[in-house]
């Protein structure tokens, strides 16, 4: 390495700009030509969209970085702040660049690993634009860094002064920041998904629209949108209705015959009814089960499964009304709570 900085030494500016260019020319020659070649014999696309966003980062630092060199070899030398400002104006251009390769390369990486869902759970599609802003945060912080010094800006107390900010800022807007950082684990965890009906510990329950870094938006079946702090949502209960294997759900519907009914008639009823009713679910079937002696009725339980837990509310509507009338019809008896009172005279 000495060896090379001394020969550079002995060179003439035009001949280290001519290296540097020939360098560069060379590199590119070599990305198009050989490693390229190479990337389409893959199966992914990703590593040759990675190299078409190198081409143009390496070429231009190996150009800038021989100007730079050049500039030093002029003799006489360069005025000390002449040269420290090209310097500066460099540095400037390469950190610009390489960010938006940097930015580039990064939503390739992001989008293939939400691609592989089922390998890398921490970023799916949902996620994905959280990660997205994460990442550029991270790649225009680096570079502002790093073209603060180049331009020999003291950043120690810009640095003090945005921690004293920052903690002014937590202090004044807690809340926010709550809602925010429970939007990240939401959005990280994916308790829900936009489409899903959810139920809420807090009571409400609704079909998601929106999920928000500050909130989150349900609509519910009176076509109310009601809109939830994501800090609410992250301290309560949720129950995802259409989570699972799939969107189906069970109804019960709970009926009482007399005593002295017959069993089997009323388990052949309540069942013959509910294969009736078009809003419940074929498969599975619908089953009935002889739950309790009561204290004035055989309990009977009609289970079904809904489609969609939207269905809900109108499936136990017409399966009630098709058992009253079906029980009416067979003449069986749906008893009413009787109580015997023995007035005692003294």
């Amino acid at each position: 390495m000495n060896e090379i900085l001394a020969w550079l030494k002995d060179l003439a500016p035009w001949e280290i700009l001519l290296i540097s260019l020939g360098a560069a020319f060379c590199l590119q020659f070599l990305l198009t030509r050989v490693l390229l070649r190479l990337a389409r014999r893959t199966h992914t696309d990703m590593d040759d969209e990675i190299l078409r966003s190198l081409r143009l980062p390496l070429f231009l630092t190996l150009v800038f970085f021989g100007i730079a060199l050049a500039l030093r070899r002029f003799d006489p030398p360069l005025k000390a702040g002449l040269l420290s400002f090209s310097n500066s104006v460099w540095v400037t251009l390469g950190a610009m660049v390489w960010t938006r390769a940097g930015l580039r390369i990064g939503d390739l990486v992001l989008d293939a690993l939400a691609r592989k869902a089922d390998r890398y759970k921490f970023i799916e599609a949902r996620s994905l634009p959280l990660f997205g802003i994460l990442h550029r945060v991270l790649m225009w912080g680096g570079a502002l860094y790093i073209v603060l010094l180049a331009w020999d800006v003291n950043i120690t107390a810009w640095l003090a002064s945005a921690g004293i900010v920052g903690i002014a800022v937590g202090f004044a807007a807690k809340d926010t920041l709550a809602n925010l950082f429970a939007g990240i684990f939401i959005l990280t965890d994916a308790p829900y998904k936009i489409g899903d009906f959810i139920l809420l510990g807090s009571g409400e329950r609704g079909r998601v629209t929106e999920i928000g870094i500050r909130s989150t938006r349900i609509l519910t079946r009176d076509d109310i949108e009601v809109t939830i702090p994501n800090n609410v949502i992250a301290n309560t209960k949720i129950v995802n209705e259409t989570g699972g294997p799939h969107e189906k759900r069970r109804v019960r519907v709970t009926v009482g015959v007399a005593y002295g009914s017959d069993v089997d008639q009323v388990r052949t009823v309540l069942k013959e009814t509910a294969d009736s009713c078009d809003l419940l679910g074929r498969q599975p079937s619908p089953r009935i089960r002889f739950r309790e002696l009561g204290d004035s009725a055989l309990i009977f339980q009609v289970m079904a499964w809904i489609d969609q837990p939207v269905l809900r509310g109108r499936a136990v509507d017409q399966l009630n009304t098709a058992l009253y009338k079906r029980l009416a019809d067979e003449g069986i008896e749906i008893p009413f709570p009787q109580r015997v009172v023995t007035l005692k005279r003294e």
